[in-house]
């Protein structure tokens, strides 16, 4: 009998597989089938900063107009705090969650500034979530922005979180930071429990016809996991942080891949999406199956088992490997 097990960011998980933030956990019987597949634990779909704010201030507004005029104006409402708003309603949500299944419940928090917004990580702790992941969706647009900027907004989210809450929180980067190791140790030095690697950014396209800019959804496919897993496999035993891979994790031999790279879990979302919640079952059977064919007793056994430290030519996480794919192109093809 294999040990499906894991621990990710100090929380035991009864498997590696866990359905990343989507649309998916917006249902409350979603997450119970998820549970029910096998998922390790739940990412809770995202709650936006722009949410929170514009939320706010449009409250705000509603609440104090025509104040200025009649004093007595001011009791006409009950105390903002007695509003219900769409934050109100995933923190009720987290709430509902946690009573509904045993898996942890990992709330999600999507923003771009150290703002008010992240006060609500306090709310998701109070309500029950066992961690935050902090999805900072960032485009650095403004051309006086230097790289360290770029840098220290992550650091500096990440710190105001941990300061607010006791739970695990987990830091969502993108792979386009220059150097990426020193990114991952600043964020670890700083105190984060976990990394996820990689946010998937989604390209707009341009209509032509109509001259707009649209939104395009373009699901991953497994092709997409090399970069992650090439990053995991380097950062692999040179952190402190728990790692999850996430972005084209599709069969249960990405999940394997995953995990020898060095990873402690495997974030799906696209796979669930095109698939539905029942890939998560497939995926934990295809992936006990492969661990019993090939005599592995536990999860902890595979993990880093194919990471930089561990295999015998680690250049081949590096220039190498670009080298060799290059001469590998046979010369008769005509480009």
């Amino acid at each position: 009998m294999v040990d499906l097990a894991t621990t990710y960011m100090g929380m035991s998980l009864k498997s590696p597989v866990v359905p990343s933030a989507s649309p998916l956990s917006a249902e409350l019987d979603n997450i119970k089938r998820m549970e029910d597949a096998g998922a390790g634990a739940v990412t809770l779909h995202s709650l936006f900063e722009e949410q929170i704010e514009s939320e706010a201030e449009a409250l705000a507004y509603y609440m104090e107009r025509g104040t200025e005029m009649y004093q007595e104006a001011l009791t006409y409402f009950p105390p903002v705090q007695d509003y219900r708003r769409e934050p109100e309603e995933y923190v009720e949500h987290i709430r509902k969650a946690k009573e509904a299944v045993d898996v942890p419940i990992i709330a999600s928090l999507n923003g771009i500034t150290p703002g008010g917004w992240i006060s609500y990580a306090k709310r998701f702790e109070e309500a029950g979530a066992d961690a935050v992941e902090l999805n900072v969706y960032f485009i650095p647009t403004n051309f006086h922005l230097m790289s360290y900027d770029v840098e220290d907004l992550y650091v500096k989210i990440m710190k105001k979180v941990k300061s607010q809450v006791t739970i695990p929180v987990a830091m969502k980067l993108s792979p386009y930071f220059s150097a990426m190791p020193h990114m991952a140790s600043m964020l670890d030095a700083e105190g984060a429990d976990g990394l996820v690697l990689f946010n998937r950014f989604y390209q707009p396209d341009l209509d032509i016809e109509n001259l707009e800019v649209t939104p395009n959804l373009i699901l991953s496919r497994s092709a997409e996991m090399r970069l992650p897993l090439r990053w995991i496999a380097i950062l692999y035993g040179h952190l402190d942080a728990s790692m999850a891979l996430t972005t084209g994790i599709h069969t249960p031999e990405d999940v394997i891949k995953a995990i020898m790279a060095g990873a402690d879990i495997a974030n799906v979302c696209s796979v669930l999406l095109k698939g539905g919640i029942g890939k998560i079952s497939e995926l934990v059977t295809g992936l006990t199956l492969w661990m019993e064919e090939h005599e592995y007793s536990s999860i902890e056994e595979m993990k880093g088992s194919l990471s930089h430290k561990a295999v015998a030519e680690p250049t081949a996480f590096e220039r190498a490997n670009y080298m060799k794919v290059l001469l590998s192109v046979p010369s008769t093809i005509t480009i």
